[in-house]
């Protein structure tokens, strides 16, 4: 049973970001900070990209841990209630984002998908990162 009402829960709900998330942002400093330069959230691409590297045909997505279904994670837990809702949503949102990837794939775009819980070793990401950028793939 939900413990708040149907009207908190709806607030709750609403102040989820898409985009702008406090992940991305981290992200996008340390790129910045690295000097590399990006676009942000590019309509015309599937799955609107966190970060587009046009001229090198790379993208980044930044995926919440729990949002995007993050293997082995502990960030991955599931909810413990309204299981009938949560699991088929969040199932939905890992095989969306595996057919988004695929697509930019067959289009020659080169994706690394950085995850939420990959943040707090700011050193290996960024080394993942640039070995990610600097790659000729």
């Amino acid at each position: 049973m939900d413990t708040l009402t149907s009207a908190e829960r709806s607030i709750r709900m609403g102040r989820i970001k898409g985009k702008n998330t406090k992940p991305e942002m981290f992200v996008r400093r340390l790129i910045h900070g690295m000097g590399y330069r990006y676009r942000l959230h590019v309509r015309h691409l599937p799955g609107r990209p966190d970060l587009v590297f046009k001229g090198r045909r790379k993208i980044i997505f930044v995926h919440g841990c729990f949002w995007h279904r993050h293997s082995d994670c502990h960030l991955a837990r599931l909810p413990k209630s309204r299981l009938d809702f949560w699991k088929p949503k969040l199932e939905q949102n890992k095989a969306r984002d595996e057919i988004v990837k695929r697509e930019l794939q067959s289009q020659g775009w080169s994706v690394l998908i950085v995850w939420e819980c990959e943040l707090s070793d700011q050193e290996r990401l960024a080394n993942r990162i640039q070995d990610f950028l600097t790659d000729n793939k």
